[in-house]
């Protein structure tokens, strides 16, 4: 299951869908499940921060039905409907999408191809009135997502003694409604990047949302990877290729873009590269009070189907930051792969948001998840 603090709704893929995951969701197993009617308050208003709220089925149905899109062309379509969730000792009703038709891309199937590989749903986790967090009343939860494939760990609740010590940032609120402000999302205050040591002259009003909630910085675990506005992507790509001009080859093909966002990109055999990344210099998301440093393999991506020389001996790699206006964002994202290997705590009780670097793997070990 995805976790993701960028999305409200959660849902599961449901018997019948267009993909067959390997365990979907049966409804009929369950004695607590209950589509929900179209004219009842959980579709008419429960639903009002969702970016397309839910909608009447074509009659003689009354069935509630949602429509979910994603930033990477992903979506999902089915039911809004409730059932029972057990958290420890609480059963908790929680509304969520039984999903039926079903597109695949990153956002849900955490880069698998095979669609029964597909995860069985999403776990929506941002301040929205449907999400998980909401419907549950958490004040409190934590995760810390290993790179690749390997386990991670989800914690709701508690007092956060499990985790390691955390340097904390406050979560930002808005009091009036703006145009481009996310206003249900985990959203922090960018105050800086550097490269190495080296702070970017970046104007202080280039990382603060203007007028109409453009620019804000969100932390969001469902999208793969971290973008930034153009001034600030800029000035990052430059010093990047500047400080990396001995240690990485460009690509050299000035059209080349991927996800059509990321042309900071070069060529090299996995070998020379992955030597070359253990040089790299670390970048860091300078946050009030706290840091997110990417270094390492982090910082590079190698693109799928894309090889370089005589016999496709070298690979090609971008840079793991992206330029936000190129894909049509207004705002900077914190995705997941600048979160693998660090352990993230919300703690909305305090307003803030901690981060810590951690081992995932050996973590979810010691917790005994």
């Amino acid at each position: 299951m995805v976790l993701d603090t960028g999305s409200e709704l959660s849902w599961l893929l449901c018997n019948g869908s267009s993909v067959s995951p390997p365990a979907p969701f049966n409804a009929s197993a369950s004695f607590t499940y209950g589509a929900v009617d179209c004219s009842s308050p959980a579709c008419v208003w429960r639903g009002r921060d969702l970016p397309v709220r839910p909608f009447c089925d074509a009659p003689p149905s009354t069935a509630c039905r949602v429509s979910i899109s994603y930033a990477d062309a992903s979506s999902a379509d089915g039911l809004l409907v409730a059932d029972t969730f057990v958290l420890g000792a609480q059963a908790v009703p929680a509304l969520f999408g039984c999903i039926t038709s079903y597109s695949s891309s990153t956002a849900a199937n955490n880069n698998a191809t095979d669609p029964s590989e597909a995860a069985t749903g999403l776990l929506g986790m941002n301040r929205g009135s449907l999400s998980f967090v909401t419907q549950t009343a958490t004040l409190r939860f934590a995760y810390c997502i290993a790179p690749g494939q390997g386990p991670g760990i989800l914690l709701l609740g508690g007092d956060g003694g499990a985790a390691p010590p955390l340097n904390y940032t406050p979560l930002i609120e808005i009091s009036q409604p703006l145009p481009y402000f996310d206003r249900v999302a985990y959203s922090v205050q960018l105050e800086g990047i550097r490269v190495g040591r080296a702070l970017l002259a970046i104007p202080k009003s280039v990382l603060t949302p203007d007028h109409t909630g453009a620019g804000q910085t969100m932390v969001d675990s469902g999208t793969q990877f971290t973008f930034l506005l153009a001034d600030a992507y800029a000035a990052l790509k430059g010093e990047f290729l500047n400080q990396t001009r001995s240690l990485l080859a460009p690509l050299g093909e000035p059209g080349f873009v991927f996800q059509s966002a990321f042309d900071a990109c070069f060529r090299g055999p996995e070998e020379r590269v992955s030597a070359a990344s253990r040089l790299l210099p670390e970048v860091g998301l300078v946050l009030r009070g706290a840091e997110v440093a990417v270094a390492g393999e982090k910082l590079l991506y190698s693109v799928p189907g894309e090889r370089r020389g005589e016999e496709g001996e070298e690979a090609v790699w971008c840079l793991t930051f992206g330029n936000s206006d190129m894909a049509g964002m207004s705002a900077y994202v914190i995705g997941h792969h600048h979160q693998q290997d660090v352990w993230v705590e919300y703690d909305l009780q305090n307003g803030r948001v901690g981060f810590a670097p951690a081992r995932c793997e050996l973590a979810t070990q010691r917790l005994g998840a």
